[in-house]
């Protein structure tokens, strides 16, 4: 908290501090005893047990993790993820790294330091070739995952599914802007420009004041959910519960909206995927470049926006069954060269 982290950093950190803290228990170790081999006992752990959010007791749903057959998206696997295990092994290292500058605590970091990740991450030239670097020791390997966008016709069921003007306008405004779930929640009356066709938010990173587009019709949802929940006072954001006495909307109620409507689809769309569909939407636009989409993003660097260019397999049904219902065209040569000299070169019958 001292060093400006923010309060959902925190949060995490304090979580997996307690999942640390909760397996030396088990041991019944001290943590200023701890050695590598308790490191390795969390490692294990987290790769064999079974997380507890991930247990599906509604019955029909998917199993976890199965591929849903409508969006082509896995469901989280029954277990911790690799990403799960390399974040709680940073944040121990961290801790016992910041009891080392006090000289308390373990003579040796519990988690190995990679001194050649360290060194292919510091500062460098940008003309320079990034050095290559193994995994540390314990470090799981973290797939690479691409991000889905929601079709065109999903994306209308899922609009449908939207019963008020309140939930219009969210998603209308998700889609348009592009923006985080943190930060389009934290809009204010006074962040709406009308005039520009634009809102003004909370950065996530940088916890800057910086404008996001909305569309026409965004804004048009925006103002029939206005007209008809009224106008927030000054200082209270836009979104309210429309149960009981009005209250800011949440990320987590606003995550159960979502959950709702792909329930009743049988779909596994998230509330981020949202930012994904507007990210590739606006990538895949001709007429806008990746450094305007990068812009419009808030991407630190480009190397991110250019994840929403990757075209997959869904993209290219109607072209591949175009191309196999075309007949195999014969090959054919220009007349200037000689019969024998092409049998020469390619063979007979090519």
């Amino acid at each position: 908290m001292l060093g400006d982290a923010s309060p959902a950093t925190c949060r995490s950190y304090g979580y997996d501090l307690l999942r640390w803290f909760r397996v030396l228990w088990a041991l019944d170790v001290g943590w200023e005893q701890v050695t590598e081999a308790e490191a390795v006992a969390l490692v294990g752990w987290l790769r064999h047990a079974r997380n507890p959010q991930r247990q599906r007791r509604r019955p029909g749903s998917h199993p976890a993790g199965s591929v849903n057959p409508q969006t082509g998206k896995q469901t989280l696997r029954p277990g911790y993820s690799a990403s799960t295990i390399a974040h709680n092994l940073t944040v121990v290292h961290g801790f016992y790294g910041f009891h080392m500058s006090f000289g308390s605590g373990p003579v040796l970091n519990p988690v190995p330091e990679n001194r050649a990740r360290r060194a292919a991450l510091s500062h460098r030239s940008p003309l320079e070739v990034r050095a290559e670097f193994r995994r540390g020791r314990l470090r799981p390997k973290v797939p690479v995952r691409q991000p889905r966008a929601i079709p065109d016709q999903q994306w209308n069921e899922l609009f449908e599914q939207m019963g008020c003007a309140r939930d219009r306008a969210l998603l209308s405004c998700y889609v348009t802007s592009g923006a985080r779930a943190s930060e389009l929640l934290g809009v204010e009356l006074g962040d709406i420009d009308w005039t520009k066709g634009q809102l003004w938010v909370i950065s996530k990173g940088t916890r800057a004041r910086q404008p996001v587009p909305a569309s026409p019709e965004a804004l048009a949802h925006l103002a029939a959910y206005l007209d008809d929940a009224g106008l927030p006072v000054d200082g209270v954001p836009i979104w309210r519960t429309r149960r009981g006495d009005p209250r800011p909307l949440t990320y987590w109620a606003t995550r159960r909206i979502i959950q709702r409507a792909t329930e009743k689809l049988g779909t596994n769309w998230t509330l981020h995927d949202l930012r994904h569909t507007a990210a590739t939407r606006m990538a895949r636009d001709p007429e806008l470049t990746l450094v305007e989409v990068q812009t419009i993003l808030r991407h630190a660097h480009i190397s991110t926006t250019n994840l929403y260019t990757v075209v997959g397999l869904d993209d290219l049904i109607d072209k591949l069954a175009a191309h196999y219902s075309r007949p195999a065209q014969p090959v054919s040569w220009p007349t200037q060269y000689a019969a024998d000299d092409i049998e020469a070169v390619f063979g007979a019958g090519k």
